[in-house]
């Protein structure tokens, strides 16, 4: 059997047995077969079984449940959506409100499920903090940013600027310039959130097939080692994973995040650093970090990894002396206590990435595919809004989720704008990533000059929108 329990910290923290369910060794006529055992394939279930019990569901899932990114991110659960204030931005005011709403609820909605169905994945719902620290470049930033989403309509109950001495309250870093705080974010263990909905979705009578990857899938069937389905909807929920499924890279592309955790640290230690109320953080820098406090009072700490070329899959998460020591020296810049601090863990995974920089959810009556995904690092709470709006979408159900701007409401796949050829992707992503990485050493730096502070900003900058 695969050692899955190496996956990551949270595989490793459950207490159940990592047993394989059987594989698909039988060909299968079914309603709904869903590839994927994450978050997206056992939301699109769950919801589908809630409101058409009588259906016949079948989920094909390679490995096993939480394989993917499902059981590797950074227990973020978020009430937002990658490139929200760009889908929202051109909506009617108040369309625009009710859409925040609408996300801003989503880790409510997962409590709610969460105790109804007896799933225990250590829920906290602490808000986020999103720090300027390390440089003042920082806190422009953030500011503008605050700006640009109350000139969408957003208030201070949504996002709410905090002083120096208002941040130091919640977390004590170095260096901090103050700090834009969220309400509507959580934290979880998120092996227990996806092992948890697996046994879930098999109590509403859902089969799952594990060790069983998938060799071939069209409309209305797919093909694994030792078995065929044929099915009305064919629902390919593997996020990261997507170019195993062709062809589905061209529109979706594999890059990595990686994560380093902590020995858990003493109850002093936390009273130096803070975060008591479940609250994630991450600096405002463009090279995206991100951490939270286990239930077990370690530090988990990651940051965006990587693109390999031509999209491959990154398969071999045993992290190198560079990438762990990265990840320290960034941590370790917030937090100078913890710079030799032990680490137990460290690990990464595969997310999945659209050409257009936002999810997308969509589903095509005619050929029976309906696919949600793209989430770029949100997908704890994005893959939930995806399931619940692909039931609705397959059910016909004239609901507020199938009329939002993430929705594409006719076509099938050639609807998502495909990605540039290689050697373009390749060479663009390391352009934009040594921008970034130079901007940040030029702006730590208090000696840099501010011309050259200036021109680092501006050309990152640059970039970035040249990325979007």
């Amino acid at each position: 059997m695969p050692a899955w329990r190496t996956i990551s910290l949270w595989m490793d923290q459950l207490d159940e047995p990592l047993l394989a369910r059987p594989a698909l060794e039988h060909d299968l006529d079914v309603d709904v077969a869903i590839i994927g055992a994450g978050y997206t394939g056992l939301w699109t279930a769950y919801y589908l079984k809630c409101l058409a019990p009588a259906l016949n569901i079948a989920i094909i899932e390679a490995q096993t449940a939480g394989f993917g990114a499902s059981g590797r991110n950074g227990g973020w659960l978020m009430g937002n959506l990658l490139g929200e204030d760009r889908l929202l931005a051109d909506l009617p005011p108040e369309q625009r409100r009710a859409s925040y709403e609408l996300l801003h609820s989503i880790p409510d909605e997962v409590e709610i499920v969460l105790e109804r169905e007896g799933i225990d994945c250590d829920y906290r719902k602490g808000g986020a903090l999103y720090c300027a620290a390390r440089y003042p470049e920082q806190e422009t930033s953030l500011r503008h940013y605050l700006d640009k989403l109350y000139s969408q309509g957003l208030t201070e109950s949504h996002y709410r600027w905090l002083s120096p001495e208002q941040l130091a309250q919640q977390i004590r870093i170095a260096k901090p310039y103050g700090g834009i705080y969220a309400p509507h974010v959580a934290t979880l263990q998120p092996a227990k959130l996806v092992r948890g909905l697996a046994r879930t979705v098999e109590r509403m009578g859902v089969r799952i097939y594990e060790n069983s990857p998938v060799t071939h899938w069209q409309s209305g069937s797919l093909r694994t080692a030792n078995a065929a389905v044929r099915s009305r909807w064919i629902v390919p929920a593997v996020e990261g994973y997507a170019t195993t499924l062709p062809p589905l890279g061209r529109y979706q592309l594999p890059v990595q995040s990686l994560i380093v955790a902590t020995e858990p640290l003493s109850a002093a230690t936390w009273d130096e650093i803070g975060l008591s109320h479940g609250q994630a953080f991450g600096e405002s820098s463009r090279q995206v970090t991100y951490g939270q406090r286990t239930a077990d009072n370690r530090l988990v700490f990651g940051a965006r990894g990587g693109y390999q070329f031509a999209g491959k899959l990154r398969h071999d998460f045993d992290l190198t002396t560079s990438e762990v020591e990265l990840r320290r020296y960034l941590f370790g810049e917030l937090f100078p206590q913890l710079k030799h601090v032990r680490l137990t863990h460290g690990w990464g995974g595969n997310l999945g990435m659209s050409r257009r920089f936002k999810p997308h959810m969509l589903c095509d009556h005619a050929s029976g595919i309906a696919i949600s995904g793209g989430y770029g690092g949100g997908g704890v709470g994005a893959s939930k809004l995806g399931g619940r709006t692909l039931a609705d979408l397959i059910l016909q159900r004239d609901t507020e989720l199938i009329r939002q701007p993430w929705v594409i409401p006719q076509g099938g796949l050639d609807a998502l704008k495909t990605w540039e050829p290689e050697p373009c992707r390749w060479l663009g992503y390391n352009a934009i990533i040594r921008s970034f990485v130079h901007e940040d050493q030029t702006l730590a730096n208090p000696a840099t000059a501010p011309w050259r502070r200036k021109l680092a900003s501006g050309v990152a900058g640059f970039m970035e929108g040249f990325m979007q």
